[in-house]
């Protein structure tokens, strides 16, 4: 772009949260930047065009972000702005993730008909929808009688069809719930040791072209050290288990004042066989606390679980 005239154009998708997303860096740009002005411009992906078939049939390699990267690779955007959970580990060559925001909660909710309904005290064999195969393993493996249901779609879509459905609830992420004022809807936020979310969930990546130095220089401005820290841990950690975003993982990494956590989690399809681990390790090492938890989990017995779900 050409940024004489000291602006910056954001690529986003159309949803109501992507657009929220894009809008609230937008503000934060110009908050710290008077003299900068920002133009959004939308760009639909092919996770957004392709609705009526689960995710996890698609594939995921850059199924919400391609698009946005090939604007950026061509100049014709400055920035885009994802949810960091749909940002594959490997960034394409000549880009660059130059800030991470601060986290917003992990946690995913439970949306049901009623309020203060929590997985445990659903219905025997009750109806639960949720595009998420990570959140399908956990949920199983605490109620294996529980029907799983697929969804698909933007937040208020989600919603809007679980009300008009015979589904007992749905699952997902605080993160966007909170963002789009949707809280009423909100019947139970799932504890962290029942289901651990995506990785990278509820932080936002701001990804430019290596080359954008004038984009660089703004945008690092806006990066939260202590979010970057965790979600390089959890990112390592996927990375290793050559996961994307529709695999049964989950991870929750946590800077404490003694050290670095990371919580990881790896199930079946069915939740019937699922490995848990927590490890501590140096904050000034996240990529080597990501690696050695995964492959503790891979010699323990996930790789013969990953690999049937690879096939």
């Amino acid at each position: 772009m050409n940024n004489s005239e000291r602006k910056l154009v954001i690529g986003t998708r159309t949803s109501d949260l992507a657009l929220w997303q894009a809008n609230f860096i937008k503000s934060e740009i110009e908050a710290n930047f008077s003299d900068i002005s920002v133009e959004l411009k939308l760009i639909k992906t092919k996770g957004d065009k392709i609705l009526d078939v689960s995710l996890s049939k698609i594939g995921d390699k850059g199924l919400f972000t391609k698009e946005l990267e090939i604007a950026l690779l061509n100049n014709e955007i400055d920035l885009a702005v994802h949810s960091l959970k749909d940002l594959q580990t490997e960034i394409p060559k000549g880009l660059k993730i130059a800030a991470i925001t601060k986290r917003h909660d992990v946690s995913d909710v439970l949306i049901a008909k009623t309020k203060n309904v929590t997985i445990e005290n659903l219905p025997e064999n009750a109806k639960i929808a949720t595009g998420s195969l990570r959140r399908k393993s956990q949920i199983l493996s605490i109620r294996p009688d529980l029907q799983i249901f697929e969804l698909r779609g933007n937040v208020p879509t989600r919603i809007q069809k679980f009300l008009d459905s015979n589904w007992d609830g749905i699952i997902l992420a605080k993160a966007g719930i909170d963002r789009l004022n949707l809280g009423k809807h909100i019947s139970y936020v799932i504890p962290l040791n029942q289901i651990l979310p995506a990785v990278g969930q509820g932080a936002l990546g701001i990804e430019i072209s290596s080359k954008n130095k004038f984009a660089e220089e703004i945008i690092s401005k806006l990066n939260d050290v202590k979010t970057q820290i965790e979600v390089t841990a959890e990112r390592a950690f996927l990375k290793e288990l050559q996961g994307g975003c529709q695999v049964p993982i989950g991870a929750f990494a946590e800077l404490k004042s003694n050290g670095l956590y990371l919580s990881c989690f790896v199930g079946s399809l069915d939740g019937e066989i699922t490995f848990r681990k927590v490890l501590r390790g140096s904050k000034k090492d996240p990529v080597k606390l990501g690696k050695t938890i995964a492959k503790d989990m891979l010699k323990a017995g996930a790789k013969e679980i990953l690999d049937e779900i690879y096939k």
